[in-house]
């Protein structure tokens, strides 16, 4: 019963650009899960678009090794066939074969004798390719619904800066109209993430406390280990503020400011992230360390291996000062949040990988009504996005004893280690939300708008008070002065290592169980 409605719904899901690394890492193993867990029609189809020399045979070779290597679901022969078998490739340049798409449309007519009229399209290509590929579609009438549905999914980053991203829209939205238009932002599909908008508002404790008088600060942080890799021609130009505060950080920022929306779906969510957005406080004009810290890797050997610099890696100009690392202090004016500074924190080559969203709730008044006796600390809740999933919530008890002392009393769920690592991947969610013609959990134009013009003026006043770009080793926690930019408030980062310590335990217990049973979930 629950699977009804994907059974009514056969579609062909069409991507452009099959033979790159996001379709073998991701795509491929996703509609794999899927159909894992009997999640899809099985008139389905998937039409693999590339320009690389491949039969259907051959692709379909490769994504099994792919499915094998990537999936975190076991591998079974009779599940892996049923998408096989629904998988033709074809082989056309997206620029300059205009017959390919001639080509497409007659597949496509044929499925449709087969009652097949749905159409999914994912974009899975350069950044540059998105216009001239939906001009193409849109040319050849196959964005034009009749019988079925017709939907575009796209891949990040929309846009380099808001002139860019603004022209992309436009001619988007002259094809098809918004609710048909899809821009992917991988965050908003991981399981955490989602249930974010669960956790506050169906229980009765928190949106009582979500507030100015009960929160003392709210931080949020996106490390990363890796560099720059092969991204160095695009990110130099567009640098750790336009890479990952303008979309991941502001689009966790605005699920947690958000007011509560009349209803869960994507008009109204929509519109409240849109709020928080034109509440967010604009940069002084004097801007400062106060506010934001930016920082560089350099080069540094971790074990045997050597790190190099953001400088050495490839396609990076050698006097780049493009930022790889930014701490931030955000205001947001509203009735909820006056007063409450919101901490943002994200940098490649740190000495962690993970992306938490702690609240800190105020001091509580016994801490100095009761002095010695009492030696309380604060609340804190934090919702771990990964690479755990789960929350942990930190209370004050007293300790077992003659003796009046406090400790911290952790309340801890784990969901990577409750459903046994078997959460859906990010892109399981987006995909089936799209089938689903659901577009709640991807990123509006509205929202996209109002984050771009943000960080734009953010980079002017940077520009325009010469603010300095620190050198960190890789490896490291980032640039001291990051440290005291949440310091000079009389707060403190986060340690993430003792939140993580429980569930990490778990978790590799449960990893070495399902080794030793040779049963991957």
């Amino acid at each position: 019963m629950k699977n009804n409605w994907v059974s009514e719904n056969p579609f062909v899901f069409i991507i452009f650009g099959a033979t790159g690394d996001l379709t073998k890492r991701k795509l491929i193993p996703a509609i794999y899960a899927l159909a894992f867990a009997d999640l899809l029609p099985g008139n389905m189809r998937i039409l693999a678009i590339g320009r690389r020399d491949y039969t259907s045979e051959s692709f379909q070779n490769m994504m099994e090794e792919a499915v094998k290597k990537y999936s975190q679901r076991s591998f079974q022969k009779i599940v892996w066939e049923r998408i096989k078998n629904v998988i033709t490739y074809i082989k056309f340049d997206f620029i300059s074969d205009t017959g390919g798409y001639i080509r497409l449309k007659q597949y496509l007519n044929n499925l449709s004798d087969d009652g097949i009229y749905n159409h999914l399209f994912f974009l899975a290509v350069a950044p540059n390719l998105f216009a001239p590929i939906v001009i193409q579609l849109q040319n050849n009438n196959l964005l034009s619904e009749g019988s079925g549905w017709k939907r575009v999914m796209i891949e990040k980053p929309f846009g380099e800066n808001l002139e860019k991203a603004a022209i992309l829209n436009n001619l988007l939205t002259s094809a098809l109209p918004e609710e048909r238009i899809y821009r992917i932002d991988h965050y908003l599909g991981k399981e955490m993430f989602q249930n974010i908008l669960t956790l506050r508002f169906s229980n009765s404790i928190f949106e009582p406390l979500w507030n100015r008088f009960y929160i003392d600060h709210v931080q949020i942080s996106i490390p990363e280990t890796i560099g720059v890799g092969r991204r160095g021609s695009y990110y130099d130009r567009t640098g750790v503020l336009k890479d990952m505060v303008q979309n991941h950080m502001f689009q966790l920022l605005s699920i947690i400011a958000m007011e509560p929306p009349v209803k869960l779906n994507a008009d109204y969510i929509k519109n409240e992230k849109i709020r928080v957005m034109r509440a967010l406080r604009p940069f002084p004009d004097n801007l400062s360390e106060k506010e934001i810290v930016l920082g560089q890797y350099t080069g540094n050997i971790a074990g045997s291996k050597t790190v190099p610099g953001y400088l050495q890696e490839e396609n990076v100009a050698s006097n780049s000062k493009t930022p790889t690392f930014a701490a931030l202090k955000l205001w947001i004016d509203n009735y909820r949040w006056q007063g409450v500074p919101f901490y943002l924190l994200t940098g490649k080559h740190l000495n962690r990988k993970n992306a938490e969203i702690v609240i800190q709730f105020k001091e509580p008044p016994g801490r100095r009504l009761y002095g010695e006796y009492c030696n309380a600390k604060s609340n804190i809740l934090v919702f771990r996005i990964q690479p755990y999933e789960g929350f942990y919530f930190q209370l004050n008890a007293k300790k077992p004893g003659n003796y009046y002392e406090m400790i911290q009393a952790n309340m801890d769920y784990c969901q990577t280690t409750a459903y046994q690592n078997n959460s859906p991947e990010a892109y399981e969610r987006l995909i089936i939300e799209a089938i689903r013609g659901d577009n709640s959990f991807f990123t509006s134009w509205d929202v996209l708008n109002a984050s771009w013009y943000y960080i734009e003026d953010l980079e002017k006043k940077i520009s325009k008070n010469s603010l300095p770009v620190y050198q960190y080793p890789a490896g490291s926690v980032g640039p001291k002065a990051a440290i005291k930019l949440i310091e000079n408030d009389g707060r403190s980062w986060w340690d993430i290592h003792d939140s993580i310590n429980f569930c990490t335990r778990r978790s590799d217990i449960n990893e070495n169980l399902r080794h030793q049973h040779g049963n991957k979930k």
